[in-house]
């Protein structure tokens, strides 16, 4: 990984907007970041190229986040709160202000259709990787900013609170099990497919099964439960794209996606926050699977694998922005379960999209 080459697409990409034509995501710091990840340096500029054509510029302010509860999920106030995570990271190190946001934010993760969270997840890895670099703090400056500004929660959704701090020591060695898989399989369905994201989550209180479903995963009791509750939610998501992949091949990406995310932050926040973490992907999958994905799933053509980075080549030559990013994903899931069935997804992602 070139870390210049992350860096330079990053300043080319922090002169636009975090949505585009309406309310499209900006995927460009997410895809550059897991191309540079993977090794696929060189592709990085040229990608960019074709994608930066189709971005809106970076908006304007209109006044300062005074009151920041009453500025959240207000996207009139997108510049706004670009301005205030600008100047905070200047000030502040990125952890304290992470673990400031993070549990303001979480409630919020259906964003901007899980985008929020998904590219605070990404910024997150790259500081982790080269934390002196001014260009991935302002990344998670406007990755967080873009999070506030569209914030939005899961209909029925609520967070067990944070625990107490507790110390890494407490991270391991529990035993305990979420029940994901099962969870999963219970979801239902809403019957209404039409309309984007917004309205979508907007039918599931009228589904009768939702609230007990969405309560369905038992709540971690301790930080390494949240942990594995949340490598195994992403597992699972991965092999459900290739049962119900075929009828909503982008938006179920971010089934995967978000949990993703969330995962690769836990590190970066103190262990009490881990419970209200799972608590908060597993509301995202729950409703980006319950609103899109079909009633019965169908299994998928035969599709090819190979190694993990056979596997994100193809993608990255592929060069859509959710395929590039879900082999990301179920790059991390493999290495977790060594299941190699997950890899399959990203080229079924592939064929469909």
């Amino acid at each position: 990984m070139d870390d210049g080459i992350l860096d330079e697409a990053y300043r080319r990409l922090h002169r636009t907007g975090p949505e585009f034509e309406g309310w499209l995501s900006n995927h460009g710091p997410m895809a550059v970041e897991a191309l540079a990840r993977h090794g696929h340096d060189a592709k990085v500029h040229r990608w960019l190229d074709a994608y930066l054509r189709r971005l809106d510029e970076l908006p304007r302010g209109l006044r300062p986040i005074d009151d920041w509860r009453a500025a959240l999920g207000d996207p009139k106030r997108a510049g706004d709160w670009l301005a205030h995570f600008d100047r905070e990271l200047r000030e502040r190190p990125w952890r304290d202000i992470l673990g400031t946001w993070w549990p303001r934010l979480l409630p919020g993760i259906a964003a901007g259709a899980t985008h929020g969270v998904i590219r605070v997840g990404h910024a997150v890895r790259a500081l982790r990787a080269d934390e002196t670099s001014p260009d991935r703090r302002t990344e998670l400056g406007q990755a967080l900013a873009y999070w506030a500004a569209r914030w939005q929660p899961v209909p029925g959704a609520s967070l067990p609170p944070a625990a107490p701090p507790v110390g890494k020591s407490g991270v391991s060695g529990e035993n305990g099990e979420t029940g994901v898989a099962a969870a999963l399989a219970g979801l239902p369905r809403i019957a209404d497919r039409s309309g984007g994201i917004r309205e979508r989550l907007g039918r599931l209180p009228d589904v009768p099964e939702w609230g007990s479903s969405l309560a369905a995963l038992r709540p971690a009791r301790t930080p390494a439960e949240a942990q594995r509750g949340l490598a195994e939610l992403v597992h699972r998501a991965s092999l459900d794209y290739l049962r119900y992949g075929q009828a909503e091949p982008v938006m179920l990406v971010h089934a995967v996606t978000a949990p993703t995310a969330v995962l690769r932050t836990l590190p970066e926040l103190d262990p009490g926050l881990w419970a209200p973490s799972l608590a908060a992907a597993w509301s995202a999958t729950a409703a980006v699977t319950a609103v899109y994905a079909s009633p019965t799933g169908v299994a998928p053509p035969a599709v090819a694998t190979g190694t993990p980075a056979e596997v994100f080549a193809r993608a990255a030559r592929h060069g859509d922005e959710h395929v590039v990013k879900l082999a990301d994903a179920v790059l991390d899931a493999h290495a977790a379960t060594g299941d190699e069935r997950v890899l399959a997804a990203a080229g079924y992602a592939a064929q469909l999209i």
